[in-house]
């Protein structure tokens, strides 16, 4: 995946804003996860990804062991979100600064991960300020490295219909 030269300034100045080397993996991975903004991609998927934006240029590929270190310090900065399922898999997702909370809903059949906020449009702002004040009142007693994770799970409407009497 290219970047066009005014998405690598801005990312350059985000990991720059928060303390990160601004190496070409660095603004490979962040830049592929802001321009999918509403997935949420395993390890294994965001390599998969990442591989196939490089297209014939392969020798440019990012071995399992970067990508889980370069995860973890984008996560630790707060500009990725780390949601762990029900299966314990991690799901990683770009987390924009005046997002607090990023509304999602797993289901327990085909364990795909979707995001609410186009379904929540009406309450998004109240669950964004309950997570903020959740997280505030949490920072004031001393806590640190706070995350909010509002999900969802169930059986989504696509499984529901294929399991007989509607139930998985």
């Amino acid at each position: 995946m290219a970047l066009a030269p005014a998405n690598t300034d801005s990312i350059d100045a985000l990991l720059a804003a928060h303390g990160l080397r601004r190496t070409a993996a660095a603004r490979k991975v962040l830049g592929w996860l802001l321009a999918h903004p509403t997935t949420s991609y395993t390890h294994g998927q965001l390599q998969a990804a990442l591989a196939d934006a490089g297209g014939a240029n392969s020798g440019d590929a990012m071995d399992r062991v970067t990508l889980y270190r370069l995860i973890d310090r984008l996560t630790q900065a707060g500009l990725l979100l780390c949601r762990v399922d029900t299966q314990r898999v991690r799901r990683y997702q770009s987390m924009p600064p005046s997002v607090h909370a990023i509304p999602h809903f797993e289901c327990q059949s085909c364990h795909r991960d979707r995001p609410l906020d186009s379904a929540l449009q009406g309450s998004a702002l109240d669950l964004d300020k309950a997570a903020q004040t959740a997280l505030q009142a949490l920072k004031a007693l001393g806590y640190q490295g706070l995350t909010v994770d509002f999900a969802v799970r169930g059986v989504c409407a696509d499984c529901a219909t294929h399991v007989p009497g509607g139930r998985a």
